[in-house]
């Protein structure tokens, strides 16, 4: 079976192919199809469902390329598993949405249905708790959506903050002033703001005291209104940090709180104040949870055959430990 797809602009195709035809290479060996460029138009040939999978993909990746985004592997590698997932339609608007735009004009957008899910819950909801492995996007979204709502005067300030060295915030060994002890743990969500807001810019709002970037400790005993407020690596509070921090919640304010279950540093003797919101809170009206997964990974190809390995390692020890305890309760 051979099937065409006729062709807007060159400049597309070329970013389609990719340098040295890599992207295309891709389509061909996965689908077991040719793809040859015609010039005005692109054969796709082979069997019937594998033709049509390949055209479904191109056309969604053709559509990125008339928005001005680069193609890589990762984009090619995401749109083929969606579509094989038979998830072609909802395809068709990832990517048409900008949340901001960075200091140096580059447009801040949802890379993966996961992503775009999540942003829609942080826009619909006070409070949303966007859970999953490292590189999925989850922190660096919320302080986008973040940023945007502070551009559009939605809220007046933005308050950052994550746990500082575990959940114990043990920081006295430290050497330095207090603000020289957390900075390396804050580090990634100044970063991130600089990226944003652009770095002269992000320290005069730092200096009028419209952004906070501050360990969880400093939110005890403060009501927090007309904010947007995260809390970053979550899964390293406890109990009783995360209801502190989540009751600092004042009027006209959102929070979102990031966190990867899966990388627990508290003492055994410890639960997950993450672990335990998942369950407390699970069925209260304005407040959400969005599981990102290993396919919402937007950084190198390899790191989500790491993330799917050591999800499944961890799942098989849970497995282990559970069979464990339950052979020790029926002897006793």
């Amino acid at each position: 079976m051979e099937r065409y797809i006729d062709v807007e602009k060159m400049e597309y195709v070329i970013n389609l192919f990719g340098s040295f035809d890599e992207n295309v290479r891709i389509i061909e060996k996965e689908l077991d199809v040719a793809v040859i460029n015609r010039g005005s138009a692109i054969k796709v040939g082979g069997a019937p469902e594998n033709v049509d999978k390949a055209v479904s993909a191109i056309n969604q990746l053709m559509a990125y390329a008339a928005r001005g985004e680069t193609i890589g592997e990762q984009e090619v590698r995401y749109v083929m598993g969606q579509i094989d997932d038979g998830n072609a339609e909802e395809l068709k608007d990832l990517g048409k949405d900008v949340i901001c735009v960075t200091s140096n004009g580059t447009p801040l957008k949802a890379k993966t249905l996961g992503q775009k899910n999540y942003v829609e819950k942080i826009k619909n909801n006070p409070i949303v708790f966007g859970i999953g492995p490292a590189g999925t996007g989850k922190t660096y979204l919320a302080v986008a959506m973040a940023v945007a709502a502070f551009k559009n005067k939605e809220v007046n300030r933005i308050i950052l903050t994550r746990p500082a060295i575990e959940a114990g915030e043990s920081l006295g060994f430290l050497p330095g002033d207090m603000q020289e002890k957390v900075d390396p743990y804050l580090r990634p969500l100044y970063d991130a703001l600089g990226e944003m807001l652009g770095f002269e810019t992000f320290h005069k709002v730092l200096e009028r005291g419209q952004i906070e970037v501050a360990p969880l400790a400093y939110m005890r005993g403060r009501t927090l209104d007309d904010a947007f407020i995260i809390l970053d690596e979550a899964q390293n509070t406890t109990r009783e940090q995360m209801k502190m921090f989540l009751t600092r919640m004042g009027f006209a304010s959102k929070i979102v709180v990031t966190g990867d279950i899966t990388q627990v540093d508290l003492p055994r003797d410890k639960q997950s104040g993450l672990r335990d919101a998942e369950i407390v809170l699970k069925n209260i009206e304005g407040i959400e949870f969005m599981y990102l997964s290993e396919k919402d990974v937007v950084r190198h190809p390899l790191v989500q055959k790491i993330v799917k390995a050591y999800e499944k390692k961890t799942l098989e020890r849970e497995r282990v430990a559970l069979q464990r305890r339950e052979k020790s309760r029926k002897q006793t």
